[in-house]
Protein backbone atom coordinates (compact mmCIF):
# COMPACT_ATOMS: atom_id res chain seq x y z
CA UNK A 1 0.00 0.00 0.00
CA UNK A 2 3.00 2.32 -0.58
CA UNK A 3 1.95 3.81 -4.01
CA UNK A 4 -1.66 5.12 -1.42
CA UNK A 5 0.10 6.32 1.40
CA UNK A 6 2.51 8.58 -1.01
CA UNK A 7 -0.24 9.98 -2.75
CA UNK A 8 -2.07 10.41 0.94
CA UNK A 9 0.82 12.49 1.71
CA UNK A 10 1.39 14.08 -1.22
CA UNK A 11 -2.43 15.14 -0.80
CA UNK A 12 -2.76 13.91 -4.46
CA UNK A 13 -5.46 11.01 -3.00
CA UNK A 14 -8.28 11.41 -4.70
CA UNK A 15 -11.30 11.02 -1.51
CA UNK A 16 -14.79 9.97 -2.33
CA UNK A 17 -16.99 10.73 0.03
CA UNK A 18 -20.38 8.69 0.06
CA UNK A 19 -23.44 10.71 1.34
CA UNK A 20 -23.65 14.44 0.84
CA UNK A 21 -25.62 14.94 4.03
CA UNK A 22 -25.16 17.15 7.43
CA UNK A 23 -21.66 14.79 8.04
CA UNK A 24 -20.38 14.09 4.57
CA UNK A 25 -20.98 17.86 2.93
CA UNK A 26 -18.99 19.11 6.11
CA UNK A 27 -16.43 16.62 5.85
CA UNK A 28 -15.86 16.96 1.77
CA UNK A 29 -15.32 20.57 2.45
CA UNK A 30 -12.59 20.29 4.92
CA UNK A 31 -10.66 17.75 2.75
CA UNK A 32 -10.74 20.03 0.23
CA UNK A 33 -10.11 22.66 2.06
CA UNK A 34 -6.94 20.24 3.14
CA UNK A 35 -6.12 20.41 -0.69
CA UNK A 36 -7.44 17.25 -1.24
CA UNK A 37 -9.32 16.30 -4.75
CA UNK A 38 -12.60 15.25 -3.69
CA UNK A 39 -15.59 13.46 -5.13
CA UNK A 40 -19.08 13.83 -3.66
CA UNK A 41 -21.04 10.69 -4.03
CA UNK A 42 -25.15 10.65 -3.26
CA UNK A 43 -28.39 8.58 -4.55
CA UNK A 44 -29.90 12.11 -4.61
CA UNK A 45 -29.74 13.76 -7.86
CA UNK A 46 -31.11 17.32 -6.75
CA UNK A 47 -28.38 17.51 -4.32
CA UNK A 48 -25.52 16.81 -6.92
CA UNK A 49 -27.18 19.21 -9.08
CA UNK A 50 -27.24 21.78 -6.26
CA UNK A 51 -23.55 20.95 -5.46
CA UNK A 52 -22.43 21.41 -9.12
CA UNK A 53 -24.60 24.92 -9.21
CA UNK A 54 -22.02 26.06 -6.29
CA UNK A 55 -25.40 25.68 -4.02
CA UNK A 56 -25.94 25.09 -0.52
CA UNK A 57 -29.01 23.14 0.91
CA UNK A 58 -27.89 23.32 4.68
CA UNK A 59 -27.86 26.49 6.36
CA UNK A 60 -24.49 26.65 7.90
CA UNK A 61 -22.79 25.65 5.09
CA UNK A 62 -22.95 29.13 2.91
CA UNK A 63 -23.49 28.65 -0.67
CA UNK A 64 -19.89 30.67 -0.90
CA UNK A 65 -18.19 28.06 0.66
CA UNK A 66 -19.62 24.96 -2.18
CA UNK A 67 -18.28 27.88 -5.25
CA UNK A 68 -15.08 27.49 -3.58
CA UNK A 69 -14.59 24.08 -3.40
CA UNK A 70 -15.80 23.90 -7.12
CA UNK A 71 -12.69 26.05 -7.75
CA UNK A 72 -10.40 24.24 -9.97
CA UNK A 73 -12.70 21.21 -10.95
CA UNK A 74 -11.46 20.44 -7.20
CA UNK A 75 -14.66 18.98 -6.00
CA UNK A 76 -17.50 17.26 -7.71
CA UNK A 77 -21.12 15.77 -7.12
CA UNK A 78 -22.14 12.85 -9.02
CA UNK A 79 -24.48 9.55 -9.14
CA UNK A 80 -22.79 7.50 -10.48
CA UNK A 81 -21.07 4.94 -8.61
CA UNK A 82 -18.94 3.95 -11.47
CA UNK A 83 -17.00 6.71 -10.49
CA UNK A 84 -15.66 5.06 -7.14
CA UNK A 85 -12.93 3.14 -9.34
CA UNK A 86 -10.63 6.65 -10.13
CA UNK A 87 -10.82 7.67 -5.98
CA UNK A 88 -7.81 6.43 -3.36
CA UNK A 89 -10.30 7.04 -0.36
CA UNK A 90 -14.16 5.84 0.25
CA UNK A 91 -15.78 7.41 2.69
CA UNK A 92 -19.02 6.28 3.68
CA UNK A 93 -21.07 9.07 5.78
CA UNK A 94 -25.11 7.36 5.53
CA UNK A 95 -27.88 7.37 7.73
CA UNK A 96 -28.52 4.44 10.43
CA UNK A 97 -31.81 4.97 11.90
CA UNK A 98 -33.88 2.52 13.50
CA UNK A 99 -36.64 0.21 12.17
CA UNK A 100 -40.46 0.70 13.57
CA UNK A 101 -39.02 -2.31 16.10
CA UNK A 102 -36.17 -0.14 17.73
CA UNK A 103 -34.11 -2.34 16.02
CA UNK A 104 -31.14 -0.82 13.97
CA UNK A 105 -31.69 -0.41 10.30
CA UNK A 106 -29.15 -1.70 7.93
CA UNK A 107 -30.25 -0.57 4.54
CA UNK A 108 -28.20 2.21 3.79
CA UNK A 109 -24.74 0.82 5.17
CA UNK A 110 -25.66 -2.80 3.16
CA UNK A 111 -27.09 -0.49 -0.06
CA UNK A 112 -23.90 1.42 -0.25
CA UNK A 113 -21.52 -1.48 0.49
CA UNK A 114 -23.29 -3.43 -2.48
CA UNK A 115 -22.59 -0.30 -4.83
CA UNK A 116 -18.94 -0.21 -3.76
CA UNK A 117 -18.78 -3.45 -4.22
CA UNK A 118 -18.40 -3.81 -8.05
CA UNK A 119 -16.37 -1.29 -8.55
CA UNK A 120 -13.89 -1.82 -5.76
CA UNK A 121 -10.47 -2.04 -6.72
CA UNK A 122 -6.73 -2.72 -5.06
CA UNK A 123 -4.55 -0.24 -3.19
CA UNK A 124 -7.96 1.74 -1.99
CA UNK A 125 -8.85 2.81 1.58
CA UNK A 126 -12.74 2.22 2.84
CA UNK A 127 -13.38 4.14 5.65
CA UNK A 128 -16.93 3.79 7.54
CA UNK A 129 -18.22 6.72 9.55
CA UNK A 130 -21.93 6.39 10.16
CA UNK A 131 -22.75 5.56 13.75
CA UNK A 132 -23.35 2.07 14.76
CA UNK A 133 -22.95 -0.90 16.74
CA UNK A 134 -19.78 -2.61 17.56
CA UNK A 135 -18.93 -5.14 15.18
CA UNK A 136 -20.55 -3.58 12.43
CA UNK A 137 -17.33 -2.89 10.26
CA UNK A 138 -15.94 -6.47 10.35
CA UNK A 139 -19.37 -8.45 10.41
CA UNK A 140 -21.74 -6.14 7.92
CA UNK A 141 -19.37 -4.13 5.44
CA UNK A 142 -16.25 -6.26 4.92
CA UNK A 143 -18.68 -9.67 3.94
CA UNK A 144 -20.09 -7.28 1.08
CA UNK A 145 -17.06 -5.76 -0.14
CA UNK A 146 -14.96 -8.73 -0.46
CA UNK A 147 -17.99 -9.48 -2.72
CA UNK A 148 -15.79 -7.92 -5.09
CA UNK A 149 -13.25 -11.04 -5.16
CA UNK A 150 -10.63 -8.41 -3.14
CA UNK A 151 -9.55 -9.42 0.48
CA UNK A 152 -10.01 -6.41 3.26
CA UNK A 153 -6.11 -5.72 4.87
CA UNK A 154 -4.51 -7.68 2.03
CA UNK A 155 -6.25 -5.50 -1.39
CA UNK A 156 -7.39 -2.77 0.13
CA UNK A 157 -7.72 -0.95 3.30
CA UNK A 158 -10.52 -1.02 5.94
CA UNK A 159 -11.27 1.44 8.68
CA UNK A 160 -14.00 3.05 10.97
CA UNK A 161 -13.83 7.05 12.43
CA UNK A 162 -17.24 7.89 13.98
CA UNK A 163 -18.56 11.23 12.81
CA UNK A 164 -18.94 13.56 15.42
CA UNK A 165 -20.62 16.91 14.41
CA UNK A 166 -21.95 19.08 15.72
CA UNK A 167 -24.20 21.11 12.97
CA UNK A 168 -24.24 25.08 13.33
CA UNK A 169 -21.82 24.82 15.89
CA UNK A 170 -19.39 27.59 15.15
CA UNK A 171 -16.81 26.28 17.65
CA UNK A 172 -16.18 22.58 16.77
CA UNK A 173 -15.61 22.27 13.17
CA UNK A 174 -15.39 19.30 11.29
CA UNK A 175 -11.33 20.21 10.86
CA UNK A 176 -11.48 20.77 15.16
CA UNK A 177 -12.94 17.68 15.99
CA UNK A 178 -10.74 14.75 17.51
CA UNK A 179 -11.18 12.39 15.01
CA UNK A 180 -10.79 8.61 16.70
CA UNK A 181 -9.69 5.95 14.28
CA UNK A 182 -10.17 2.30 14.13
CA UNK A 183 -8.37 0.15 12.10
CA UNK A 184 -8.95 -3.38 10.96
CA UNK A 185 -5.36 -4.44 11.17
CA UNK A 186 -2.13 -2.04 11.25
CA UNK A 187 -1.55 -0.73 7.55
CA UNK A 188 -5.51 0.35 7.70
CA UNK A 189 -5.24 2.31 10.73
CA UNK A 190 -1.45 4.03 9.55
CA UNK A 191 -3.48 5.03 6.32
CA UNK A 192 -6.36 5.72 7.82
CA UNK A 193 -4.60 8.02 10.50
CA UNK A 194 -2.26 9.69 7.54
CA UNK A 195 -5.56 10.60 5.79
CA UNK A 196 -7.47 12.57 8.67
CA UNK A 197 -3.97 13.47 9.84
CA UNK A 198 -3.92 15.55 6.78
CA UNK A 199 -6.84 17.56 7.32
CA UNK A 200 -7.97 17.31 11.11
CA UNK A 201 -6.45 19.11 13.75
CA UNK A 202 -6.35 15.86 16.10
CA UNK A 203 -6.33 12.28 15.58
CA UNK A 204 -6.57 9.75 18.02
CA UNK A 205 -6.18 5.91 17.04
CA UNK A 206 -7.55 3.31 18.73
CA UNK A 207 -6.95 -0.66 18.47
CA UNK A 208 -9.60 -1.39 16.71
CA UNK A 209 -12.80 -0.87 14.39
CA UNK A 210 -14.84 -2.09 17.14
CA UNK A 211 -13.60 -0.01 19.64
CA UNK A 212 -14.13 2.70 17.32
CA UNK A 213 -17.63 1.96 16.92
CA UNK A 214 -17.58 1.51 20.57
CA UNK A 215 -16.52 4.86 21.43
CA UNK A 216 -19.26 6.44 19.38
CA UNK A 217 -22.10 4.91 20.70
CA UNK A 218 -20.42 5.59 24.23
CA UNK A 219 -20.31 9.14 23.74
CA UNK A 220 -24.16 9.43 22.61
CA UNK A 221 -25.52 7.26 25.45
CA UNK A 222 -24.22 9.23 27.95
CA UNK A 223 -25.82 12.63 26.88
CA UNK A 224 -29.26 10.78 26.63
CA UNK A 225 -28.89 8.97 29.94
CA UNK A 226 -28.07 12.63 31.52
CA UNK A 227 -30.53 14.28 29.67
CA UNK A 228 -33.43 11.61 30.94
CA UNK A 229 -32.34 12.76 34.89
CA UNK A 230 -32.90 15.92 34.15
CA UNK A 231 -35.73 15.10 32.17
CA UNK A 232 -36.85 13.11 35.21
CA UNK A 233 -35.73 16.07 37.46
CA UNK A 234 -37.79 18.30 35.93
CA UNK A 235 -40.85 16.13 36.60
CA UNK A 236 -40.23 15.45 39.69
CA UNK A 237 -38.90 19.40 40.75
CA UNK A 238 -42.42 20.68 39.23
CA UNK A 239 -44.45 18.44 41.72
CA UNK A 240 -42.52 20.38 44.20
CA UNK A 241 -42.98 23.65 42.61
CA UNK A 242 -39.28 24.11 42.06
CA UNK A 243 -37.83 25.69 38.86
CA UNK A 244 -35.80 22.80 37.82
CA UNK A 245 -33.58 25.18 35.44
CA UNK A 246 -32.52 27.25 38.33
CA UNK A 247 -31.47 24.17 40.00
CA UNK A 248 -29.37 23.23 37.45
CA UNK A 249 -27.58 26.84 36.60
CA UNK A 250 -26.94 26.84 40.44
CA UNK A 251 -25.34 23.12 40.97
CA UNK A 252 -23.51 24.41 37.44
CA UNK A 253 -21.41 26.67 39.62
CA UNK A 254 -19.41 23.98 41.37
CA UNK A 255 -16.33 23.93 39.79
CA UNK A 256 -16.24 20.19 39.88
CA UNK A 257 -17.99 17.07 40.11
CA UNK A 258 -20.75 18.93 38.13
CA UNK A 259 -20.86 20.07 34.45
CA UNK A 260 -19.24 23.66 34.05
CA UNK A 261 -21.63 26.65 33.74
CA UNK A 262 -19.26 28.39 31.58
CA UNK A 263 -18.82 26.04 29.12
CA UNK A 264 -22.20 25.15 29.18
CA UNK A 265 -21.24 20.92 29.54
CA UNK A 266 -24.40 20.28 31.50
CA UNK A 267 -27.29 18.46 29.97
CA UNK A 268 -30.79 20.82 30.28
CA UNK A 269 -34.45 19.06 30.35
CA UNK A 270 -36.47 19.29 27.00
CA UNK A 271 -39.31 18.12 25.29
CA UNK A 272 -38.06 15.54 24.02
CA UNK A 273 -34.69 14.08 22.58
CA UNK A 274 -33.72 14.99 18.54
CA UNK A 275 -30.97 14.91 15.91
CA UNK A 276 -29.52 12.28 13.93
CA UNK A 277 -27.60 10.57 17.06
CA UNK A 278 -28.92 10.68 20.65
CA UNK A 279 -32.18 9.35 20.41
CA UNK A 280 -31.11 6.77 18.07
CA UNK A 281 -27.72 5.39 18.80
CA UNK A 282 -28.33 3.75 22.38
CA UNK A 283 -30.63 1.08 20.91
CA UNK A 284 -27.76 0.23 18.52
CA UNK A 285 -26.28 -1.17 21.50
CA UNK A 286 -29.00 -2.50 23.74
CA UNK A 287 -29.98 -4.33 20.76
CA UNK A 288 -26.49 -6.18 19.75
CA UNK A 289 -26.41 -6.20 23.93
CA UNK A 290 -28.39 -9.07 23.67
CA UNK A 291 -27.15 -10.87 21.54
CA UNK A 292 -24.44 -11.63 24.24
CA UNK A 293 -27.54 -12.51 27.16
CA UNK A 294 -26.62 -8.76 28.75
CA UNK A 295 -29.76 -6.64 30.11
CA UNK A 296 -29.28 -2.91 29.21
CA UNK A 297 -31.55 -1.68 31.94
CA UNK A 298 -29.88 2.60 31.91
CA UNK A 299 -30.46 2.75 28.39
CA UNK A 300 -33.68 1.29 28.40
CA UNK A 301 -35.04 3.21 31.49
CA UNK A 302 -33.19 6.79 29.90
CA UNK A 303 -34.94 5.80 26.23
CA UNK A 304 -38.05 5.62 28.67
CA UNK A 305 -38.03 8.74 30.11
CA UNK A 306 -36.71 10.48 27.36
CA UNK A 307 -39.45 9.42 24.59
CA UNK A 308 -42.38 10.18 27.38
CA UNK A 309 -41.50 13.61 27.29
CA UNK A 310 -43.45 14.96 24.74
CA UNK A 311 -46.49 13.40 26.38
CA UNK A 312 -45.37 15.62 29.35
CA UNK A 313 -45.22 18.91 27.74
CA UNK A 314 -48.73 18.37 26.26
CA UNK A 315 -49.90 16.85 29.39
CA UNK A 316 -48.72 20.54 30.90
CA UNK A 317 -50.46 22.44 27.72
CA UNK A 318 -54.25 20.48 28.57
CA UNK A 319 -54.01 21.97 32.03
CA UNK A 320 -53.15 25.15 31.58
CA UNK A 321 -55.80 25.33 28.93
CA UNK A 322 -58.43 23.80 30.88
CA UNK A 323 -57.88 26.39 33.83
CA UNK A 324 -58.65 28.92 31.02
CA UNK A 325 -62.00 27.44 30.39
CA UNK A 326 -60.37 25.63 27.10
CA UNK A 327 -60.11 22.08 25.72
CA UNK A 328 -57.09 21.03 23.45
CA UNK A 329 -59.38 19.85 20.99
CA UNK A 330 -59.96 22.43 18.48
CA UNK A 331 -57.92 24.23 20.14
CA UNK A 332 -55.66 26.69 17.72
CA UNK A 333 -51.74 25.70 19.07
CA UNK A 334 -48.54 27.01 17.43
CA UNK A 335 -45.25 25.16 17.77
CA UNK A 336 -42.34 27.32 17.49
CA UNK A 337 -39.63 25.74 16.10
CA UNK A 338 -39.52 22.71 14.22
CA UNK A 339 -35.71 22.17 14.00
CA UNK A 340 -34.23 19.77 16.92
CA UNK A 341 -31.74 22.59 18.10
CA UNK A 342 -31.37 25.97 17.89
CA UNK A 343 -30.29 28.21 15.05
CA UNK A 344 -30.01 25.07 12.48
CA UNK A 345 -32.26 23.92 9.76
CA UNK A 346 -32.35 20.09 10.71
CA UNK A 347 -34.87 18.46 11.83
CA UNK A 348 -34.21 14.94 12.13
CA UNK A 349 -35.63 13.00 14.65
CA UNK A 350 -36.97 16.95 16.18
CA UNK A 351 -39.06 16.10 18.97
CA UNK A 352 -41.37 19.15 17.95
CA UNK A 353 -42.66 16.61 14.68
CA UNK A 354 -43.74 14.14 17.71
CA UNK A 355 -45.35 16.96 19.73
CA UNK A 356 -47.58 18.09 16.29
CA UNK A 357 -48.35 14.93 15.28
CA UNK A 358 -49.41 13.81 19.06
CA UNK A 359 -51.46 17.47 19.19
CA UNK A 360 -53.18 16.77 15.79
CA UNK A 361 -53.86 13.20 17.16
CA UNK A 362 -56.13 15.08 20.26
CA UNK A 363 -57.90 17.30 18.19
CA UNK A 364 -55.79 20.61 18.21
CA UNK A 365 -55.53 23.35 15.09
CA UNK A 366 -51.90 22.87 14.72
CA UNK A 367 -49.50 25.46 13.33
CA UNK A 368 -45.69 26.27 13.76
CA UNK A 369 -43.25 28.46 12.74
CA UNK A 370 -39.41 28.05 12.07
CA UNK A 371 -37.65 31.10 10.77
CA UNK A 372 -35.33 28.46 9.27
CA UNK A 373 -37.42 25.72 8.07
CA UNK A 374 -40.15 27.60 5.67
CA UNK A 375 -41.47 24.43 5.08
CA UNK A 376 -42.36 20.73 6.44
CA UNK A 377 -40.12 18.38 4.35
CA UNK A 378 -41.68 14.82 3.74
CA UNK A 379 -39.38 11.96 5.67
CA UNK A 380 -39.11 8.61 5.62
CA UNK A 381 -41.57 8.40 8.93
CA UNK A 382 -43.44 11.68 8.81
CA UNK A 383 -45.00 13.99 6.55
CA UNK A 384 -46.50 16.90 8.67
CA UNK A 385 -47.85 18.87 5.25
CA UNK A 386 -47.71 22.56 6.72
CA UNK A 387 -45.95 25.60 6.08
CA UNK A 388 -43.94 28.02 8.67
CA UNK A 389 -46.38 30.46 9.38
CA UNK A 390 -45.78 34.18 9.72
CA UNK A 391 -45.55 35.71 13.54
CA UNK A 392 -47.92 38.74 13.66
CA UNK A 393 -49.64 40.05 16.84
CA UNK A 394 -52.88 39.16 15.04
CA UNK A 395 -51.28 35.56 14.53
CA UNK A 396 -50.02 35.45 17.76
CA UNK A 397 -53.49 36.85 19.46
CA UNK A 398 -55.32 34.27 17.66
CA UNK A 399 -53.90 31.28 18.98
CA UNK A 400 -54.93 29.55 22.24
CA UNK A 401 -51.42 28.67 22.54
CA UNK A 402 -47.94 29.04 21.51
CA UNK A 403 -45.96 26.17 22.39
CA UNK A 404 -41.92 26.77 22.50
CA UNK A 405 -40.25 23.68 21.36
CA UNK A 406 -36.56 24.87 19.58
CA UNK A 407 -35.43 28.01 21.52
CA UNK A 408 -33.99 29.72 18.14
CA UNK A 409 -32.17 32.61 19.18
CA UNK A 410 -33.65 35.09 16.72
CA UNK A 411 -36.82 34.70 18.72
CA UNK A 412 -37.97 37.93 20.29
CA UNK A 413 -39.63 35.99 23.69
CA UNK A 414 -40.36 39.35 24.95
CA UNK A 415 -42.69 40.06 22.32
CA UNK A 416 -44.23 36.62 21.33
CA UNK A 417 -45.57 36.68 25.05
CA UNK A 418 -46.90 40.11 24.82
CA UNK A 419 -48.87 39.11 22.05
CA UNK A 420 -49.59 35.75 23.21
CA UNK A 421 -52.52 34.45 25.01
CA UNK A 422 -50.54 31.63 26.15
CA UNK A 423 -47.15 30.05 26.09
CA UNK A 424 -46.07 26.85 26.81
CA UNK A 425 -42.50 27.24 27.39
CA UNK A 426 -40.46 23.52 27.45
CA UNK A 427 -36.68 25.16 26.94
CA UNK A 428 -36.86 27.78 29.34
CA UNK A 429 -36.53 30.35 26.94
CA UNK A 430 -38.45 32.74 28.95
CA UNK A 431 -36.25 33.11 31.67
CA UNK A 432 -35.40 36.64 30.93
CA UNK A 433 -39.09 37.87 29.93
CA UNK A 434 -40.20 40.53 32.71
CA UNK A 435 -44.11 41.31 31.78
CA UNK A 436 -46.90 39.23 30.76
CA UNK A 437 -45.22 36.07 33.13
CA UNK A 438 -48.44 35.13 34.32
CA UNK A 439 -49.22 34.22 30.50
CA UNK A 440 -46.01 31.62 30.71
CA UNK A 441 -46.31 28.18 31.82
CA UNK A 442 -42.87 26.21 31.81
CA UNK A 443 -43.24 22.20 30.69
Amino acid sequence: MQALMKRIKSRTAVVGIIGMGYVGLPLAQTFRASGFPVVGFDIDSEKVKALMAGRSYIKHIPAATIVKMREGEGFTATTDFRRIRRVDAIIICVPTPLTKEREPDMSYIVGTSESVAPHLRRQQLVVLESTTYPGTTRDVMIPILERSGLRAGKDFLVAFSPEREDPGNPNFTTRAIPKVVGGLDKASLGAACALYGAAVDRVVPVSSCEVAEATKVTENIYRCINIALVNELKIIYDRMGIDVWEVLEAAATKPFGFGSKANKTFCTPGPGLGGHCIPIDPFYLTWKARAYGVATRFIELAGEINTSMPDYVIQKLILALNQRGRALRGAKVCVLGLAYKPDVDDMRESPSIVLIEKLKGLGAKVTYNDPFIPKAPKQREHNLGLVSQKLTPKFLAAQDAVLISTNHSSYDYAWIVKHSRLVIDSRNACVGVKEGREKVVKA
